[in-house]
């Protein structure tokens, strides 16, 4: 697991936890895309696709009836974000879902396939949109499109009797979300805070704040920020002074102008995806906006710095699309994933915020130099104090989108 290569936060990262401003409200989603170089002043596609900002589902699906033969076929299709699960290094094998197939005989093709969720997305949507099968029986995507895809009847519900321990381990600061206040159609599966990483090897003084980051002259043609729109825009919104989870389109234009002038000035290098962490820990770029988890768990010359200004927190979430024809048995992983000693091992590894009540107390047979790591478990206290990024329309989001996409030449 990766614990062992976890860094403690520093005094001044706990400092900023007790001082920076309070604010509740919906969580974010993020997602990670292609990576975008800077060339001849404009940023050219290097990498992974672009999200494509014109993917959605604009209306509700009609009634889907689907044959569930979980009973007869033990078997499911698990599709997920890179390195998001426990690992054997050694092996390569994920223990905690060779021991879910010991337990349950049920066979899990599990999958690191999703790169971004509106590509992923945009692969299954006409299928769940006419209720046709698609191979995964259950996805993670994060809450902003898992709250579109509920909308449009493209999640199966859970049945209450086979999610017994997602009901009760749920943590209760992530009950009864917007979008699904039963919480019946997304099981969070981690989350997690977006900030500032950087290299100590590259940079001799540490980056404190987003206003620093897009404008030291140190840092010119150094720095990278991320394609997906909630965490760039979020935290400029925040050096800013605005609240990202109750912003106006004049805010929204101010900080996409300031992005632009750091594209266009040079300051910025790349605008990243799944790479910007070998970037960072080569010293390809000096300092980026960073996953909380990703930053943490990477070994070498990489800190985490919480920004002045604030960060943002979202979380991903377990999905079972509508025309799954193994449901239940997605359902069984689910609840397992929800017993808190496998959870505490997830966790472990994967250095987020875990969703599961009682695998803090887990976490001491697991790795107990983590029970007390608050990038794992925060307080409500701390929860409180970070930022989640506003629930828009669709129609405003797309206009969002094009936007963003025209600044970072996507």
């Amino acid at each position: 697991m990766r614990s062992s290569s976890r860094k403690p936060l520093s005094p001044e990262a706990k400092a900023l936890l007790d001082v920076m401003p309070t604010r509740r409200g919906l969580l974010r989603g993020v997602a990670a895309g292609g990576a975008l170089a800077l060339t001849g002043g404009a940023l050219a596609a290097c990498g992974t696709k672009a999200k494509n900002p014109t993917s959605s589902a604009s209306s509700a699906a009609p009634a889907c009836t689907v044959t569930d033969v979980s009973a007869q076929e033990r078997k499911l299709v698990f599709s997920n974000w890179v390195e998001y699960l426990d690992l054997d290094e050694k092996t390569g094998k994920h223990p905690t879902l060779d021991a879910f197939k010991a337990k349950t005989g049920i066979d899990v093709t599990y999958r690191e396939d999703i790169n971004d969720n509106d590509e992923f997305y945009g692969k299954i949507r006409a299928q769940l949109a006419d209720c046709k099968p698609i191979e995964p029986d259950l996805i993670v995507f994060t809450d902003w499109l898992s709250a579109r895809m509920i909308k449009a009847n493209q999640v199966a519900k859970f049945e209450p009797t086979k999610v017994t321990a997602f009901q009760k381990n749920l943590l209760p600061s992530l009950k009864g979300r917007s979008y699904d206040p039963d919480n019946v159609y997304a099981a969070p599966w981690q989350s997690g805070f977006t900030g500032i990483g950087y290299n100590t090897k590259v940079v001799k003084t540490p980056v404190k704040s987003v206003e620093e980051l897009l404008t030291r002259s140190d840092l010119k043609g150094k720095v990278a920020v991320m394609t997906e729109l909630n965490d760039t825009m979020g935290l400029i919104l925040l050096s800013l002074g605005k609240d990202p989870a109750n912003f106006t389109s004049a805010d929204y234009d101010a900080a996409l102008e300031k992005l632009k002038k750091a594209v266009d000035s040079g300051h910025i290098r790349r605008v990243a995806g799944n790479d910007y962490l070998q970037d960072l820990a080569k010293g390809d770029i000096a300092a980026c906006i960073g996953w909380s988890g990703d930053v943490l768990a990477t070994e070498g010359n990489v800190e985490y710095v919480i920004p002045e200004e604030g960060q943002l927190y979202w979380s991903d979430n377990m999905l079972i699309p509508i025309s799954s024809t193994h449901a239940s048995n997605a359902m069984s992983l689910i609840d397992y994933y929800y017993d808190p000693k496998v959870a505490a091992e997830v966790a472990a590894w994967v250095s987020y915020i875990c969703p599961v009540a009682g695998a803090q107390e887990a976490m001491k047979a697991v790795d107990a130099e983590l029970v007390e790591d608050n990038f794992i478990f925060p307080t409500d206290a701390e929860l409180a104090k970070a930022h989640p990024f506003m629930t828009v329309d669709e129609d405003v989001r797309k206009d969002y989108e094009r936007k963003f996409r025209a600044v970072i030449g996507a």
